[in-house]
């Protein structure tokens, strides 16, 4: 449990209080419409649909004050800057804010359900009362006028005996807007399920632009003041009294027409803080969008990985950040993002791009068309952003695992020490490191590997070989390379990447793994940085807690995932 608090005792915090305020919001909106009294004679119409119906309002609009937020790339760096004095465990929550993003859409998912179902009863309802089927009370109600005589507003928004639920839908603001924000939450919904976001990454990316249009809606949704509640009149309408005289409202001191109107519109309140933040974040992104780009070199390697090396002005990274490219030639819309592989110390900024649907094969296909010396299409960047890797440095030991292209993080963390080293930077604070690459094929290993051979012979040259200890696995191999590799098991490098070290088939054994560096650092704080898939982020998250020692004075494991 110590262990388990270590690596998730703030996200579980943050959750909890999370969690805690929706839970508080629905119980007293749901108390508050179902015992107020001055909703007892709106109670009479609608039952206990009202508060079903008011409840997931409220809640709705905490989460959708929350939903932009963590998707402000640039408020999330400018925290992240802001928080380099305090704890990694703090800076740490800022790298699951897509989680916490998914998190918020489901439970707007869930009260939009809940809301739009209460509402639907509400609209049948309401024409029932009208058409008197729920008992004189509820039949006097409902026929209250707007009568600037007898000083009456109306209860019930239904006006007429051949008005349906369907046309209440659809003739009210309420109505209207509540369709079109609910066809965009599923739109938006259906098409951020994983497998569509990994083949149709397009279609993904198009329709949750519907987000403006559900704002819109939500803004003007509340404006109808569908729900109405009882005013204070004077004299006071005392309702125990006058439920049963109905013939005398209006003719008596003691018994006044009732007078109802309509609460403000709330929600325009909670989401128009968020909304700012978020029309800044992407004015912006159309700065960096106008500001120039220009080509230092193209590369186009047999892996199928086009590299970019790019030039900006102004443009300054750490280590591990990434940026979002886009290429007007194919879509002035969509924007993806990539790791850069350049370190800080270099005078331009490199991406490798793999070759994985529709817009990179585009892109390769125009890069190969190019003529020689051809400068490559007019490229837009916004960032550089922040993640999890930025921390790495922050740590004595670090562990960095990457699975095929999730290396391209590292590739910027190996070429920054090697600057370090060449530049004998005296702020170093890493003093190990152990890397681990997983390819399927051997040809993904070929344009990082020159990087490992500069590395591996400049640390040998400095008498610093323990300080990077690398293990590269192939995951994907048959027969033939195991009976090439025992054929050849005697020279000195590898016969895949030419490294002295030489490449392991199969899978790591993380057990055997994480022991070797609890022994081999028996006191040290451990950052395992990954850059892969989530099967083998949890994985590695049960290796952090499992082999993290509650002793202070003993090997610790920080778990870090990147995440875009």
């Amino acid at each position: 449990m110590s262990n388990w608090i270590i690596n998730q005792g703030l996200s579980a915090f943050i959750l909890v209080v999370w969690m805690g305020i929706n839970i508080f919001l629905f119980v007293y909106f749901y108390l508050f419409y179902d015992l107020g009294p001055q909703f007892e004679y709106t109670r009479e119409l609608l039952g206990s649909a009202l508060p079903w119906a008011r409840a997931p309002a409220a809640v709705l609009n905490f989460n959708c004050m929350l939903i932009l937020l963590p998707v402000c790339r640039n408020l999330l760096s400018l925290l992240r800057g802001s928080f380099i004095c305090c704890g990694r465990t703090m800076r740490k929550q800022l790298d699951k804010n897509l989680t916490f993003h998914k998190l918020v859409a489901y439970m707007i998912a869930l009260m939009t359900a809940v809301h739009t179902i209460a509402h639907l009863l509400n609209a049948e309802w309401y024409t029932n009362s009208f058409q008197g089927r729920y008992g004189p009370l509820a039949t006097k109600l409902s026929m209250l006028g707007d009568s600037r005589e007898l000083n009456t507003t109306y209860l019930n928004p239904v006006r007429s005996n051949s008005t349906t639920p369907t046309i209440l839908v659809f003739t009210t603001i309420a109505g209207l807007t509540g369709v079109v924000i609910t066809l965009a939450l599923i739109l938006m919904i259906t098409s951020s399920m994983e497998v569509i976001r990994r083949s149709y990454f397009e279609v993904f990316w198009y329709t949750h632009h519907l987000f403006i249009v559900f704002f819109a809606g939500l803004v003007f949704h509340g404006a109808g003041r569908i729900v109405r509640s009882q005013q204070v009149t004077d004299p006071p309408h005392n309702n125990s009294l006058c439920e049963n005289q109905l013939e005398n409202w209006g003719e008596t001191a003691d018994c006044p027409v009732p007078q109802f109107a309509g609460g403000f519109p709330q929600t325009w309140m909670w989401v128009i803080g968020p909304m700012i933040i978020y029309l800044c974040e992407r004015l912006l992104r159309f700065i960096r969008y106008m500001q120039p780009v220009s080509y230092r070199k193209i590369v186009i390697r047999p892996s199928k990985v086009l590299e970019l090396q790019l030039v900006k002005p102004g443009f300054k990274m750490q280590v591990g950040q990434y940026v979002f490219l886009n290429c007007p030639a194919i879509s002035q819309l969509e924007w993806h993002p990539f790791t850069m592989t350049s370190a800080p110390e270099e005078d331009f900024f490199s991406v490798h791009i793999r070759l994985v649907g529709d817009w990179t094969e585009k892109l390769i296909k125009m890069v190969e068309n190019l003529p020689e010396g051809g400068q490559g299409p007019k490229m837009a960047v916004d960032g550089p952003f922040g993640t999890a890797s930025e921390d790495v440095f922050d740590y004595e030991v670090s562990m960095l695992v990457g699975a095929g292209i999730g290396v391209t993080p590292f590739a910027s963390i190996l070429k920054s020490i090697w600057y370090k080293f060449k530049d004998s930077d005296p702020k170093l604070r890493t003093k190990k490191i152990y890397f681990y690459w997983l390819c399927r094929e051997t040809y993904a290993f070929e344009w990082f590997a020159d990087l490992l051979q500069v590395l591996e012979k400049d640390m040998e040259e400095r008498g610093m070989r323990d300080f990077l200890t690398y293990k590269l696995y192939l995951t994907g191999w048959d027969q033939s390379h195991v009976n090439h590799a025992m054929v050849h098991f005697d020279k000195e490098t590898d016969i895949i990447t030419g490294l002295k070290q030489k490449t392991s088939y199969g899978r790591p054994n993380w057990d055997r793994e994480f022991e070797q560096v609890q022994q081999e650092n028996p006191s040290s704080v451990v950052g395992t940085f990954l850059c892969g898939p989530q099967a083998l982020a949890k994985d590695l998250e049960k290796k952090c807690v499992k082999y993290s020692d509650v002793d202070p004075r003993k090997t610790k494991f920080y778990f870090n995932k990147e995440n875009f």
